[in-house]
């Protein structure tokens, strides 16, 4: 077989692969080294294996997952997120459907600090839902809720998802951060509007509140949850305003995270421990994918299939609306079966000739890709949020129930894509305003 012919079958083994689940990272290591073999030498493919661990050990921007997962169980872990959806309860109680409404604010001020839509989904599903059940709301409502707010956590900065973004692409990643600002709290309030609309035309779905909180309630649930807006405001203040690398960001969050614990009493040995466990796991997950990832891309790059691929779609249109529409059905349909970081990195190696070949803008075309991936978490047949949601409520509520009340978020996700996708100043007017 030719190089090109070694391509295409590496290409197909992958898929095959994963359709069979093992592991993606996996898959690529594998993958690519029998490719390289196959189209160079042995000698070639050990290389290959020796040299991509070091160079991600070496690369100063991979420091940023590990430091951003560890702020983020910290701040799980000891609690300092324990208060939102109280805060927001109170905050929106007078609005239709509002416990649904703090769902969705809570998630996404938990998702700045996580940076994990899993992570989100997780830790929400098992706050909020019973609440909303015990008040009466519907089912589907109050699980959708929660599986389409959990995947904020993929948009609003900072994202895992960003950085590996930004690092196979070259592209800026406190730009990113900053581009998903906007059309995260775009998400959200569109999610917000939807259920208003919905409670206000039939109330069955979202008894309105009727409890009325006691005096100084609001203020001590305001107290409980302070330290999470500080601690957003230091990672995200100290990128925007040029103070630090996204990998000083993160350092300094999960500093200011045990900082903050400490201060109130919440973090133990074993919390740490707990956290420490659970960012290193969470850590060698995602380098696994990016290494195999960064196999593939040698391994691609050497068979010259996303060149031909990228030439194959050019002539077919090189109108950048037209490109992301076709890379839009792929990711939707491709993100029914493969984790999120999966898709991103094994897609990267043959999109990204196709983009510098249309001029398209990576920042922007970073952040649509997001929101696709975003979509795919709440996509049967495998939406991976819900099945979270799933587990975390040993089974109360039925997987059919919470994709039912996942599409009505998903239609949402596809109004807020067509505005993202018509209108790039919404993802790019603040990186841009920064830069000036």
């Amino acid at each position: 077989m030719d190089r090109l012919e070694i391509g295409f079958t590496g290409l197909a083994a992958v898929l095959a692969l994963i359709a069979l689940r093992v592991p993606i990272g996996l898959v690529l290591v594998i993958v690519s080294f029998c490719g390289i073999w196959a189209a160079t030498n042995l000698t070639a493919a050990w290389g290959l294996v020796r040299a991509v661990p070091f160079q991600f050990i070496a690369n100063w921007s991979f420091s940023a997952v590990p430091m951003f997962l560890l702020m983020g169980f910290v701040a799980s872990n000891a609690g300092l997120t324990n208060g939102l959806f109280k805060a927001m309860r109170i905050l929106l109680r007078k609005l239709p459907g509002g416990l649904a409404c703090s769902t969705v604010g809570a998630s996404a001020l938990f998702a700045a600090a996580s940076g994990s839509s899993v992570a989100t989904a997780a830790a929400m599903s098992r706050i909020a839902v019973p609440e909303m059940v015990r008040a009466g709301y519907d089912k589907a409502l109050a699980t959708g809720s929660v599986a389409a707010s959990g995947t904020l956590g993929s948009l609003i900065p900072p994202s895992i998802l960003m950085i590996l973004f930004g690092i196979f692409t070259q592209t800026s990643i406190g730009a990113l951060f900053m581009a998903g600002f906007i059309p995260g709290v775009l998400s959200a309030l569109v999610y917000m509007a939807m259920i208003v609309i919905r409670a206000k035309l039939n109330p069955k779905l979202a008894p309105p509140m009727t409890e009325t909180p006691g005096p100084g309630e609001l203020s001590a649930a305001l107290r409980e949850v302070w330290p999470l807006p500080l601690l957003i405001l230091g990672v995200l203040g100290g990128i925007m305003t040029g103070i630090m690398t996204p990998t000083e960001a993160g350092a300094v969050g999960a500093g200011l995270a045990v900082v903050i614990a400490l201060a109130r009493g919440s973090l133990t040995f074993a919390i740490m421990r707990t956290a420490l466990r659970e960012a290193a796991s969470g850590t060698s997950i995602v380098f696994v994918i990016a290494m195999g990832a960064s196999m593939f891309t040698s391994f691609m790059g050497l068979t010259g299939l996303p060149r031909v691929i990228a030439d194959t779609m050019l002539g077919v249109s090189t109108n950048p609306l037209i490109l992301i529409l076709m890379i839009a059905v792929v990711y939707i349909l491709m993100g029914m079966f493969i984790d999120s970081i999966g898709l991103m990195l094994l897609t990267l190696p043959v999109l990204i000739p196709l983009l510098g070949g249309a001029d398209v803008n990576m920042i922007w075309f970073g952040i649509i890709i997001i929101k696709l991936l975003e979509i795919g978490l709440i996509t049967p047949p495998v939406g991976l949020n819900v099945y979270v949601i799933n587990s975390a409520l040993k089974g109360a509520v039925p997987l059919t129930t919470v994709f039912r009340g996942a599409l009505w978020f998903l239609a949402m996700d596809v109004v807020t894509l067509a505005l993202l996708v018509a209108f790039p100043a919404l993802v790019l007017w603040l990186p841009g305003l920064m830069a000036n």
